[in-house]
């Protein structure tokens, strides 16, 4: 299928000037042999989100004359980087005699730039004519450092994995006995969990974590409320146990009566608990942990605490709270965050506990000999009416979605509902933001993995309203993105994980790999692409990569193999061609790739725990993966049970429960981590990956 071009006239030469100048790229190329014009009217309406107007043929004059005499007396851009302390190509080219000072992170002033210690530092440049530029001077290593060892992990999505004293999903207890359990008996290296970003309430909440209020804040719904060190002392012991009791009623539900998880009737428990447990007076050494933990997060803690709190009061979406308090700086906000300050205390309070036990789950991972630990996911961006778009609105560009053109896979493109970053701000900031955000996130990762890499070289934005054809690209500083990544990575001793499946831009996947970030490789999408299109060899394979047979947005692999997956699309109407086709399609699919396992002699009869050819057709895949030199492979955990149920199936929303299924076994049985623990399938699932190449 061939994508259609827009109808509209491409932009004329001044727009489209105007568009490159500021960083919104007048066409693209959705293959190297087509390329396809934006419309004037999306380069109109993209270039307004970036504060320039460009709604006539004289607005676009005056603004383009405007920004080519403001390039060419600019001094410095608002960002440089410098890789392992070498000086920056603008420095070079200043003019003669220019006078250059230096404010570091730490508040040192030097005179010179010799020796440039990494971290993020002030530059102020004066020339002979008086003209001063002051930017951000980013000091990055060169790269990040390539994982010594090569090490496999367990992929789960955490809400799934339902043990016997989790509250109707899985939570922060139930990561770190994984992780404890799979290091030490497994000798796995990492457990890769989705984003546990704070969500936007609701009833009922979107259960994406895709799409959260906060991608700084974690959600206290993960918290495991017992563990929680002032619940041993808490004095309404009658209440607890009240909860305790209906927890089990939801978990039990989920495990043993066919129920959905139920985030929302989770967390109206945990939070009564927690309020309870909040009575408890902290003890000195808590006390001072808490104040520390407020005085490191400060301004960005304070906002999110109070979104949460007028949340409470005025719901969720801020863009219908009354004007003042629209604005995180106004005094109507300052007011009411006074009148609230228990409230906004309760919602920082969470925010602490919930970082604690995140920092315990990646402490029991590598307690138990994991070289990793939890890799963490970091969503490609927030809900527009969540308290990041609230707290942040200068950085986000008003009345735009993030998506994605159209493509051979959707003709119509795709609207996220995710408003982006403005690159400009970022610049300006030094990067601030995203710098915050990464800090935080690498408090408790051993690993990032970062949804949709390729939206630190560049975004679709869609203007509201409008269908996604009627889309730009609008470019981000792509080193300077790379160089803040790199820069809190290593400052954490991190691994980051790019998930760059699709189409790619050229150059990107080079430039992600020449900076030590690793790529994501799913076996049934990795083929010989330019040559006859069959399955790759795995000694074909690149090796800085995390290598999977699948993900949380595709089939599960045993459902891949007996086509099940084509007959629930089939069932849901979403196929767009005859059910004969989709199925002679794929199974002609997997049955290339079976007949490779098998002439590799990593299809071993029907040799499973169970005895099922499925099994060894599953085990087979894996030890594939483990035959190529990806640095790191990841088992789906539900594969290790025979679960046939996408956690995820794009294209629906309540025709198929999204994010809201359990782990399952092959009859669709919920699993609990303890069964998992015992499970003779799993076992043998991982005894394949962990067979020498």
């Amino acid at each position: 299928m061939t994508a259609p071009a827009p109808h509209a006239a491409a932009p004329d030469p001044d727009l489209a000037r105007l568009a490159e100048l500021h960083g919104v790229t007048p066409s693209y190329q959705p293959s190297p042999d087509r390329t396809v014009a934006a419309s004037p009217a999306a380069l109109v309406r993209v270039l307004g989100a970036l504060g320039v107007d460009a709604s006539s043929p004289a607005a676009v004059a005056a603004a383009l004359a405007a920004r080519e005499r403001e390039l060419a007396e600019r001094l410095l851009p608002p960002t440089l980087v410098s890789w392992d302390g070498a000086v920056p190509e603008p420095l070079a080219a200043l003019p003669p005699g220019t006078r250059l000072e230096l404010v570091t992170e730490q508040g040192e002033t030097r005179p010179d730039l010799h020796v440039l210690p990494q971290g993020v530092h002030r530059l102020t440049a004066t020339a002979p004519d008086g003209r001063q530029a002051r930017s951000h001077l980013v000091v990055a290593p060169p790269r990040l450092p390539t994982p010594t060892d090569r090490s496999y992990g367990l992929l789960v999505q955490l809400y799934s994995l339902l043990s016997r004293r989790s509250w109707g999903m899985g939570d922060l207890g139930d990561l770190g006995e994984l992780a404890a359990w799979a290091g030490r008996a497994l000798g796995a290296g990492f457990v890769q969990v989705n984003p546990l970003h704070a969500a936007v309430p609701g009833a009922p909440t979107d259960p994406s974590p895709y799409r959260p209020s906060s991608r700084r804040f974690p959600d206290p719904v993960h918290l495991r409320v017992e563990d929680v060190p002032e619940y041993a002392y808490a004095d309404d012991h009658g209440a607890l146990r009240g909860l305790l009791q209906r927890a089990a009623g939801l978990r039990e539900a989920v495990l043993d009566k066919g129920a959905l998880i139920d985030r929302d009737a989770v967390w109206e428990l945990k939070r009564a608990a927690l309020e309870t447990v909040r009575q408890v007076p902290l003890g000195p050494g808590r006390r001072a942990a808490y104040a520390d933990f407020l005085a490191e997060q400060g301004q960005a803690l304070e906002d999110h605490a109070t979104w949460c709190a007028l949340a409470e009061v005025h719901g969720s979406d801020w863009s219908r709270w009354p004007e003042g308090l629209r604005d995180p700086r106004s005094a109507e906000t300052a007011h009411a965050r006074a009148e609230l300050m228990d409230r906004v205390d309760f919602h920082s309070h969470l925010a602490w506990l919930t970082d604690a036990q995140l920092r315990a789950a990646q402490r029991a991972a590598r307690d138990a000999g994991m070289d990793v630990g939890v890799v963490h996911d970091l969503a490609v961006g927030v809900h527009p009416r969540g308290a990041d778009a609230w707290a942040q609105q200068e950085f986000f560009a008003a009345g735009m979605s993030v998506g994605a053109p159209p493509d051979a896979f959707n003709a119509r493109g795709q609207d996220w509902g995710l408003p982006p970053w403005r690159p400009d701000r970022l610049a300006a900031s030094g990067y601030a933001p995203y710098r915050d955000l990464l800090r935080t996130l690498f408090r408790y990762a051993g690993a990032l993995r970062i949804d949709h890499v390729m939206g630190l070289f560049r975004l679709w934005w869609v203007p509201q309203g409008e269908a996604p054809t009627e889309g730009a690209y609008v470019r981000y500083d792509a080193e300077a993105m790379l160089a803040v990544l790199v820069l809190e990575a290593s400052r954490a001793g991190a691994v980051v994980v790019g998930e760059d499946l699709g189409t790619v831009e050229p150059g990107v996947r080079e430039a992600l790999r020449e900076r030590g970030v690793l790529g994501t490789s799913v076996l049934w999408f990795e083929r010989d692409w330019t040559g006859d299109g069959r399955p790759l060899a795995p000694e074909r394979w690149r090796a800085d990569c995390l290598a999977t047979a699948t993900t949380h947005d595709l089939p599960p692999t045993a459902a891949r193999l007996t086509g099940e997956h084509v007959d629930l699309r089939e069932r849901l109407g979403l196929l767009t061609r005859p059910l004969e086709v989709e199925r002679e399609e794929a199974s002609a699919d997997t049955g290339e790739w079976l007949a490779l396992l098998t002439r590799l002699g990593m299809l071993r009869g029907a040799g499973g725990a169970d005895g099922s050819s499925e099994e060894a057709e599953i085990q087979a895949v894996h030890r594939f993966l483990r035959r190529t030199p990806a640095r790191l492979v990841g088992v789906w955990l539900p594969d290790g049970v025979g679960d046939r149920r996408p956690q995820n199936l794009p294209g629906t929303w309540d025709q198929y429960p999204n994010w809201r299924l359990p782990v399952a076994d092959a009859a669709g049985r919920p699993v609990t981590l303890e069964e998992l623990a015992a499970s003779p399938r799993l076992h043998a699932l991982i005894e394949a990956v962990r067979e020498e190449p």
